[in-house]
């Protein structure tokens, strides 16, 4: 019918597929395309634990309105720390003296043998030679000064001895002799006559305020204590005395025990109206003394002098007083 609707185009499917056709054959004429080339960019991946994204940075646009920043002032210095004050150096000590070293208790004094002689039992003889006795004991006066000596005149065989006291100036002495060593040079008409002789035998060993026989006599010290006792005198060449011999024995061991002590050392002083002899050796100084032996060289010792009070350092007193001066000069 011409005045009706026009039929609907699925009622032409021939047509349909050929335009399906031809639009096919289209697409087969061209050749494979090939994908387009684009450059890789790496995306950045932020650690796990970061849960922000970086952005693109932000850029901030100066506005006309905007003012110049001004610039900052300069910051001042920092002040310096005040200096600490270093304290003074200590004062340097001064080391401890050494401990001083013990005063000694003799002073020993040597003596040649053949410069001294012992007095007792020595032979005396005559200008010619002859032996006449032996000397017994030396008689001392209240400064220490021989004013006699006593000799044992011998008789014949023993019998008629008899002892005898003659004044000191009347002898000789010669210790180095091999013959006697003392001689008796007595002028013609000048020995003593028998009564005399009794007289001076009788007071042979006593002791007067003026007079002290000195063989076997006790020596004491000033506050009592015996030192030992004579039993020897050792005289020069020019009839001077130089030392006792001592015997200590006891004193400070029970064994037999002799020292020289030297004559100087030696002191009389009067007791009970009779002379006695002195001297201040102490038992550490007798204790220290070489012993006495008629074979061995004579060493005669004398108390050690006391020692001199000790006086301060100046030495140490200058020290310290340059020490606080540098001490106050570092301040």
């Amino acid at each position: 019918m011409s005045g009706g609707f026009r039929r609907p185009a699925f009622r032409y499917p021939i047509l349909l597929v050929l335009a399906a056709v031809a639009l096919s054959g289209c697409s087969l004429l061209r050749g494979p395309q090939q994908a387009p080339i684009t450059e890789a960019v790496p995306d950045l991946v932020e650690p796990a634990s970061s849960t922000l994204v970086a952005g693109p940075p932000e850029t901030t646009v100066q506005t006309e309105t905007s003012k110049p920043e001004t610039p900052a002032k300069p910051k001042r210095p920092p002040a310096p720390p005040p200096k600490k004050e270093e304290p003074p150096p200590p004062p340097v000590a001064t080391p401890a003296p050494p401990p001083p070293t013990p005063a000694p208790l003799i002073v020993t004094r040597v003596i040649d043998r053949n410069q001294a002689h012992g007095l007792l039992d020595s032979e005396v003889q005559k200008p010619d030679g002859k032996v006449v006795g032996r000397a017994v004991d030396l008689v001392t006066d209240p400064s220490g000064k021989p004013i006699e000596m006593i000799v044992n005149l011998q008789g014949f065989l023993g019998v008629g001895d008899r002892k005898v006291n003659f004044p000191w100036n009347v002898f000789r002495f010669t210790p180095g002799a091999k013959t006697a060593p003392i001689t008796l040079n007595l002028a013609p008409g000048q020995a003593p006559p028998a009564d005399r002789a009794k007289a001076a035998a009788a007071a042979a060993g006593t002791a007067t305020a003026t007079r002290l026989p000195l063989l076997d006599a006790t020596v004491e010290r000033p506050n009592g204590a015996k030192v030992g006792r004579v039993i020897d005198v050792l005289i020069d060449a020019n009839a001077q005395p130089q030392a006792v011999v001592l015997d200590v024995s006891g004193m400070v061991s029970a064994d037999r025990r002799t020292i020289a002590a030297n004559w100087s050392a030696l002191r009389f002083a009067v007791k009970d109206k009779t002379l006695y002899p002195l001297m201040d050796l102490s038992d550490a100084a007798i204790a220290a003394s070489p012993p006495y032996a008629s074979d061995q060289p004579i060493r005669a010792v004398s108390p050690a002098p006391p020692a001199p009070p000790a006086t301060p350092a100046p030495a140490a007193a200058a020290s310290s007083t340059a020490t606080a001066s540098t001490a106050r000069a570092a301040r």
